[in-house]
């Protein structure tokens, strides 16, 4: 696999903590992981991570604990936690799943979506323009996740909402990659922008199209750049 290039550092969406310890120190740490600011394979060490967010060992533990959960990180035997590496394998099946998923939530979206919801994404898809102008890679992956996020909702299934939630949490990474070569930036817009028209238009055909053609747009550049 080609060396991950880690994108430009976006000080403008670091996240903005709150909560008890333990949340704060898992926001904390999952954000410098999906950013690849800790990279895929790093070894990280409870004391230098808790100095690092000047916080106790005890939250910093819980985090561990919590991202282990969910495939950020694995905690190896003498090695302690590292920054789960990214699987090309698991790369395939998690677009495979996106692109049976999301294209049934856009034909749901294009049916069902109320006009607040339709233009909630259109307020997210102008934020994004001003991102990639300003080329800001982190604030472009973050609004890349809310259109996302809003299409699932736009689809009124709460069952589909949830499956997709679990899983754009688990591309992040992926998308902040993508998002990193410069070349797929403004394509990426445009591909938000079309699947937007067909939504906006209630042309459900036109919407599933859109969406398939951007995941797939998705899987060539990531597998390019891995």
């Amino acid at each position: 696999m080609n060396q991950i290039t880690r994108p430009r550092k976006d000080r403008a969406v670091e996240p903005v903590l709150a909560g008890s310890l333990k949340d704060q120190a898992y926001e904390a740490i999952k954000h410098r992981i999906i950013t690849c600011v800790f990279k895929p394979g790093q070894e990280l060490s409870e004391n230098a991570v808790a100095r690092l967010l000047k916080i106790g060992r005890t939250p910093v533990h819980q985090a561990f604990d919590r991202l282990n959960t969910e495939g950020l990180v694995d905690v190896q035997p003498r090695k302690g936690v590292v920054v789960r590496p990214i699987n090309l394998n698991e790369v395939i099946e998690i677009i495979e799943i996106r692109l049976r998923n999301e294209t049934f939530a856009v034909r749901l979206a294009a049916e069902r979506a109320s006009s607040a919801e339709i233009v909630a994404i259109h307020d997210v898809l102008a934020k994004a323009g001003g991102a990639v102008a300003a080329g800001k890679v982190e604030t472009m992956m973050l609004l890349d996740r809310e259109f996302h996020r809003l299409i699932a909702r736009a689809a009124h299934n709460t069952v589909l909402a949830d499956i997709l939630l679990k899983l754009h949490e688990r591309s992040l990474r992926l998308w902040i990659i993508s998002l990193a070569a410069p070349d797929h930036q403004g394509s990426v817009n445009d591909q938000h922008h079309k699947i937007f028209q067909a939504i906006s238009h209630r042309d459900v055909e036109a919407a599933e199209n859109a969406m398939r053609a951007h995941i797939d747009s998705f899987r060539r550049n990531v597998l390019r750049n891995l």
